[in-house]
């Protein structure tokens, strides 16, 4: 199977340093203008999956992709719990976060698991397609720390962010 990540497309919260989390966030209109150019690069995938928070959900749609568009909650962000819509500063130090939950929400390490499992699901229904998956930052580092480098996730969500047009994988 071959897997290709991206992440959504901007939203009005990354425009403004707010770390959305669970929120469903929205669009910005570079967002909008990036997901349809997300849908002229991807034309040759097999079927889409998607976080269910509506920035994800809505990158796709504007997409227009012709391939089947699944949603699946385990692609959601990392739940900040209290913090979600905060300041993305007041998430710092992730890496702190890879073990212990934010209050009233996840750590990292929950969300690995979620994208694990997400993965055995996927092998197990698409192991010859090309799967397109457009979720959030925390999917990112849980698919390079599973499928990429293997680097720690401490080091991954602790590195500075470095957009590029999708993630290839071999699964």
């Amino acid at each position: 199977m071959k897997l290709i990540y991206e992440t959504h497309a901007t939203t009005v919260d990354n425009e403004r340093g707010i770390a959305t989390g669970w929120l469903p966030g929205e669009l910005s209109a570079a967002g909008r203008e990036q997901a349809r150019e997300l849908g002229v690069r991807r034309r040759d995938v097999d079927v889409v999956f998607s976080s269910d928070l509506r920035r994800a959900v809505q990158t796709v749609e504007l997409a227009e992709l012709s391939a089947p568009h699944l949603v699946d909650w385990r692609l959601r962000e990392c739940n900040y719990g209290e913090l979600n819509g905060v300041s993305v500063e007041a998430l710092e130090p992730r890496a702190a976060r890879v073990g212990v939950p934010f209050a009233g929400g996840q750590s990292y390490g929950d969300v690995v698991e979620l994208t694990r499992s997400f993965l055995g699901d996927v092998e197990r229904w698409y192991g010859g397609a090309t799967v397109l998956v457009v979720a959030h930052s925390a999917n990112r580092w849980a698919l390079e720390h599973l499928l990429g480098s293997g680097r720690p996730v401490e080091e991954l969500v602790a590195a500075p962010f470095s957009w590029q047009p999708g993630w290839v994988y071999g699964v």
